[in-house]
């Protein structure tokens, strides 16, 4: 008897549906393997790309021997500093930091007082409380940090309930923000290496200022599409480890061994100036600092002005052929590219002295706000924001390198603090005139020029009378 090699393949229990059943989920599983071996390869490709941005961000703080005096780790922490700030603004922008410019001029008169509200702690109190506790900056500025955190949490609270402690709680925030500006900037000069300037150095601080910008801005955004409430809780977290690294700064930070005032004499014998009243204040000032803080006025007196008049001119009288927003973006784009070119300059090894660069600056910022005044187009209000951004970032790199620069450390402190509220001050000026005057382009632009110019021969005549006591 004989076999049968070629008797058929006995049916499949389960059914043909089974075989198709069963190589669809062979499919759904390669497909899910091939999947995760992408999301796997991205998240290596992003993990690489940020540690190799890292890497770059270290070098460039650590440059110059940065590394070795320890303010490598200042430009660090400023990064840091920065990038909570702006989550805390992302998440609070349509509230408290908003700027209403479609409300009555009235409303907005208001919003320029209130910017002003920190500016009343800052100059009498905080100021002369950081000068008298300088041999505890690390904690000075660690104190600043910590308060914002816990406002922050509070914040993202308030925030979705809609809570009277909302104002109150972003006001402490902007008071714990200022303070820690002014006890930073006094901190410089105990960390500066020999190899560069103290303009240099305050560059760096702002380029990895813009570094965090970007970066927690972006993490706020994304995470504000969710809820105010936890880009919110993301600038505490962020804030709590700018607290730890505020803390581990170098001792030297603390320390004003070695350090000498204009004349070479040791911080902890010069004589302290005369600081009481408000002019016997700026009389006592070097010439070289009042003349840089008067032309620097003038550049917040520019940027007041053109955010508040260009802002009703465009939406009253927008430029025919353009779009008011187009045109306010253009502006402000070109606003923050000058702002960021300002600090690549500034960031130079070797720069001019600081008064020389400020007016040079200046001078270029009031040529562009003359030609605006004659040559109205969407180009000319592009120049004038570049040259705007430009100004007013160099002119407050030079302002606090002289600072730290011939103030003595004793009242170093409370000198920036007079001198960020006398700034703040002029800005709510320019926004004022902005608001005050008809919407006319040349009437605008040529009188904010002419301001400019007065503050400039201020500044001369103030450097002039210095020079001859």
């Amino acid at each position: 008897m004989t076999t049968n090699d070629h008797s058929p393949t006995p049916p499949n229990p389960a059914g043909p549906g089974a075989r198709s059943t069963s190589g669809m989920r062979q499919r759904v599983t390669d497909a899910g393997r091939t999947v995760g071996r992408g999301g796997r390869a991205g998240i290596r490709a992003v993990g690489t790309g940020g540690r190799a941005a890292g890497r770059r961000f270290r070098s460039f703080a650590s440059a110059d021997g940065a590394a070795d005096t320890g303010l490598a780790r200042l430009t660090e922490l400023h990064a840091v500093n920065v990038a909570a700030d702006a989550a805390l603004t992302v998440s609070l922008a349509g509230t408290v930091f908003a700027l209403p410019t479609d409300e009555a001029r009235s409303r907005v008169a208001l919003f320029l007082v209130l910017t002003m509200a920190p500016f009343v702690l800052l100059a009498p109190l905080i100021g002369p409380l950081l000068d008298r506790f300088r041999h505890g900056r690390r904690w000075a500025l660690g104190t600043t940090l910590a308060t914002r955190a816990f406002l922050a949490w509070v914040l993202a609270s308030a925030v979705v309930e809609d809570s009277a402690w909302l104002f109150p709680a972003a006001l402490g925030c902007l008071v714990a923000s200022r303070s820690y500006a002014v006890a930073r900037a006094a901190a410089v000069p105990r960390l500066l290496p020999d190899g560069i300037t103290l303009v240099t150095a305050n560059a760096r601080l702002n380029i990895a200022g813009l570094v965090g910008m970007a970066l927690g801005g972006g993490l706020a955004g994304a995470l504000s599409r969710i809820g105010p409430d936890w880009s919110l809780r993301l600038a505490f977290a962020i804030y709590v480890s700018a607290t730890v690294l505020a803390i581990r700064l170098p001792a030297r930070v603390d320390s004003t061994t070695g350090e000498v005032d204009v004349d070479g004499i040791p911080v902890s014998e010069a004589p302290l100036p005369t600081l009481e009243g408000g002019s016997r204040r700026l009389r006592a000032l070097p010439p070289l600092v009042r003349f840089t803080l008067w032309v620097t006025c003038g550049a917040r007196v520019l940027s007041g002005f053109l955010t508040l008049f260009l802002a009703f001119l465009m939406r009253e009288h927008p430029i025919p052929g353009w779009s008011g927003p187009v045109v306010l973006a253009l502006v402000a784009g070109a606003a923050g590219a000058g702002n960021a070119l300002g600090s690549v300059i500034g960031n130079r090894r070797r720069t001019p002295p600081p008064e020389r660069m400020a007016t040079a600056i200046a001078l270029v910022a009031l040529s562009a706000a003359l030609a605006t005044s004659i040559l109205y187009s969407v180009w000319a209000l592009v120049l004038l924001g570049l040259a705007t951004g430009l100004f007013g970032q160099l002119a407050k790199l030079c302002l606090d390198a002289l600072i730290q620069r011939d103030i003595a450390d004793d009242v170093r402190a409370r000198v920036f603090s007079w001198s960020e509220t006398i700034l703040q001050g002029f800005w709510v000026l320019g926004g004022a005139i902005g608001i005050a005057i008809p919407l006319r382009p040349g009437l605008g632009f040529g009188l904010v020029a002419v301001v400019v110019a007065l503050l400039g021969a201020v500044a001369i005549r103030s450097r002039h009378l210095g020079s001859g006591r």
